[in-house]
């Protein structure tokens, strides 16, 4: 993911955030082809940790997960910084998860970006709309079978697409690196790189764990015939 966004902006285009959201909803569909015969398509704690409050999953089972997920960010993270050369990985930070950065200006250094209220509300509101509207049909034995597994994966990838190109085209906001939605990505690039990257990081954290919270309770509010039929 941190590739395809330096690699994105990089570009000498117009649009550098439609095409990034474009390889981003690829990206995911092939990933969770790929690992879905291994773990069920867990490469993100927020899959893990609803599948887990909804009972999909055991709580350890959920854990183990996330400790990989996040060591597998931080071996990507490290794998980035040994390809690209100095000036990229300052000018993207390794394509973390940023709400501000700092900038020169005639009186000094400025910080720019966006506010932390408004990021933590970006972050559980697409982060539910990601589970509504993808992950609960993969969690859905039913819905899962008769769709098949591409067309599940498929429909994962677009709304992840979706929901990054609407997050960082809505705010137009310099400096914030759009919705996470990841936490394990956000950290690999924190603690390699550090910095800036720690401002805020309890953001992409915080949200999407409320997220899955909201979303467990949503489920449980739903009669469980109707969940079925």
């Amino acid at each position: 993911m941190d590739t395809i966004v330096i690699s994105s902006y990089e570009t000498q285009t117009k649009t550098p955030h439609l095409i990034m959201s474009f390889l981003i909803a690829v990206t995911i569909t092939v990933l969770l082809l790929a690992t879905f015969p291994i773990s069920g398509g867990h490469i993100n704690p927020v899959i893990s940790l609803a599948a887990s409050l909804t009972g999909v999953i055991s709580l350890s089972r959920a854990a183990i997960y996330i400790l990989a997920q996040c060591v597998g960010g931080v071996l990507g993270a490290l794998a980035l910084q040994s390809v690209v050369n100095t000036k990229i990985e300052q000018t993207f930070s390794l394509g973390g998860c940023t709400l501000t950065i700092v900038v020169p200006s005639a009186n000094g250094p400025l910080v720019i970006g966006l506010e932390t209220r408004q990021a933590l509300w970006l972050e559980i509101i697409c982060t539910f709309v990601f589970l509504f509207a993808s992950i609960w049909i993969a969690f859905d034995k039913r819905q899962a079978k008769h769709l098949g597994r591409v067309v599940v994966c498929s429909i994962i990838g677009v709304v992840v697409g979706l929901i990054v190109f609407i997050s960082t085209t809505v705010t137009s906001t310099k400096g914030y690196a759009g919705v996470g939605m990841n936490p394990a990505r956000c950290l690999g690039p924190a603690l390699i790189r550090g910095g800036h990257l720690w401002n805020g990081h309890w953001v992409f954290w915080a949200g999407p764990v409320f997220a899955c919270v909201a979303f467990a309770l949503y489920t449980k509010l739903i009669p469980s015939q109707l969940l079925h039929n």
